[in-house]
């Protein structure tokens, strides 16, 4: 992918950045942050995004973010007083401000991180197969030896229930014991493209469980987590820490997925990877990103028309253009998203990706109660599935239903608290207040979600209407010219087919606060 901006270009594929008719030399980290903040043009950048993305989320100064930052102006000729290109939000983040083309060169590669090294052949070949071997057992192992093999069943038994996952069983599985397990072994004999494994620590009456996701390929480790309880509620919280792990790896796989397949040539990738790296596209929230996951998840299909979730995103993609606005014509929109979603569950009937869809889809055709079946099926599918309970909320908030609503979207962040469309389930909670008349929550978690990463402009008007109501002018006053700044064109109209409030009181509300600030 190639990104043009004036005199410049960044290419992905080479991991360059050009001016001039040259190569310009750039350290890794400036280069980072310039392609994290052009692929996020749409939207302000945090500072803690920042350190999450390109330091890893290490603990750094704001010293090395302001040295980044600096490094990146002058290699392309700006200051801290012009800013033409990069503009800093005091005390809040970046932006990119430039005017951006995407295109992509003539022999098409997919991006990869400066760094990371690429996977050889069989890595990218088929959907993620994972193994889970027996726990090992520390400190009083002779107290529940039992406990070491019923833990990673128990999350066997969860696993298989992913259709995206390949699930090694457990005869296989847990012939890998002892305290070293050997990743390259588990690879070579298993085919498995990851190792779940894990500790058990008993100290007295207390017990420590550690758990580690690692990547067979190169060994690293891309996922932790420690549990700890009294020994005697081990078998309660057995099916909770099962959801844990299983929540956590719907995240992580995925990306640990996106990232190998990233630098690969695109025609060297099959259908799955193809679709994860348009995953990562998708959660972008920014219409250059959305068109490039439809173009992956087209190419997905060309090699594989049988793929559900290949379908199941091109639904999701569709549901952003038209939602957005992104397209010409979101009437086609709508009815490619419901189109694709029903392909989806054609092909697989009991994928939560699908009916998710399918009841989003619903919604966005102002049928929001015929799409609660397919959420709820979702939901009894997969209880993890944080996705199907906030669409689930938000169906409640537009129904008017506040209380069941916070109860779906408080489900939805405890699944998953850095999930790509929390930005979505905060404004729902802040909505859930707002129709009850708690201005002052509704404006505290409206503004979060306006802040939080991947955050749209329609996340904005609803911090507008909540900061409006709870008195915070001057704050509303600031959204509403970062709205009109990243999207001229935006009208209530616009808001209303979003968002189509059954209660009147709700309708009103948002419709008298967001005439007030000019839409």
């Amino acid at each position: 992918m190639i990104y043009e901006f004036d005199a410049f270009e960044i290419d992905t594929d080479k991991v360059e950045l050009r001016g001039h008719g040259r190569v310009l030399p750039i350290e890794p980290r400036p280069y980072a942050l310039l392609l994290l903040l052009v692929e996020n043009r749409e939207r302000l950048v945090t500072k803690d995004e920042i350190i999450e993305k390109i330091w890893d989320g290490r603990f750094i100064s704001e010293a090395a973010i302001s040295t980044a930052v600096r490094t990146l102006r002058q290699v392309l000729e700006d200051d801290g007083s012009a800013q033409k290109y990069v503009r800093t939000v005091r005390g809040r983040g970046f932006r990119f401000v430039a005017p951006v083309r995407l295109r992509s060169p003539a022999s098409a590669t997919v991006e990869m991180p400066a760094g990371s090294r690429p996977p050889s052949g069989p890595e990218l070949i088929g959907r993620p197969v994972i193994a889970v071997t027996p726990f090992r057992l520390l400190g009083s192992a002779d107290a529940t030896p039992a406990i070491a093999e019923a833990v990673p069943a128990e999350l066997i038994s969860s696993l298989s229930r992913l259709r995206w996952l390949s699930v090694i069983a457990r005869g296989s599985s847990f012939r890998f014991r002892g305290s070293n397990i050997d990743l390259d072994a588990v690879r070579e004999t298993l085919g498995a493209r990851y190792c779940l494994s894990g500790t058990i620590e008993i100290v007295g009456q207390r017990m420590t469980l550690g758990v580690e996701l690692s990547r067979t390929s190169d060994h690293r480790v891309i996922w932790a987590e420690h549990y700890s309880c009294r020994i005697h509620d081990v078998q309660e919280i057995r099916m909770s820490i099962a959801q844990s792990v299983v929540t956590a790896l719907e995240l992580h796989v995925p990306l640990s997925e996106a990232m190998q397949a990233r630098g690969q040539h695109v025609d060297d990738l099959d259908a799955w990877s193809l679709y994860h790296l348009g995953l990562q596209h998708m959660y972008r929230f920014n219409k250059a990103d959305n068109m490039a996951a439809a173009q992956l998840f087209q190419s997905a299909l060309e090699r594989d028309p049988y793929l559900a979730r290949a379908h199941a995103g091109l639904s999701f993609t569709s549901f952003q253009d038209a939602f957005l606005r992104y397209g010409q014509d979101p009437a086609a929109d709508r009815l490619a998203a419901r189109r694709h979603a029903e392909r989806s569950l054609e092909l697989d009937p009991v994928d939560p990706i699908g009916n998710f869809n399918l009841g989003r889809a619903l919604w966005l055709e102002g049928a929001p109660d015929a799409g609660l079946p397919w959420l709820d099926q979702a939901t009894q599918l997969n209880p993890n599935y944080a996705q199907g309970f906030y669409a689930r909320a938000w169906t409640d908030i537009i129904a008017d239903r506040a209380g069941e609503g916070r109860r779906h979207v408080d489900a939805a962040m405890q699944l998953s608290p850095i999930d790509p469309l929390l930005y979505a389930m905060l404004a729902t909670r802040a909505v859930t207040h707002l129709i009850e008349g708690n201005t002052t929550e509704a404006a505290r978690w409206a503004d979060r979600a306006a802040r939080a990463p991947g955050a749209h402009f329609l996340i904005a008007l609803i911090a507008i209407a909540a900061l409006d109501a709870d008195g915070q002018v001057d704050r509303a006053q600031a959204w509403a010219a970062d709205v009109k700044a990243r999207r001229s064109d935006v009208t209530l109209e616009h808001f209303l087919r979003a968002f189509p409030f059954e209660g009147g009181a709700t309708r009103d509300l948002f419709s008298t606060a967001l005439r007030r600030y000019g839409f």
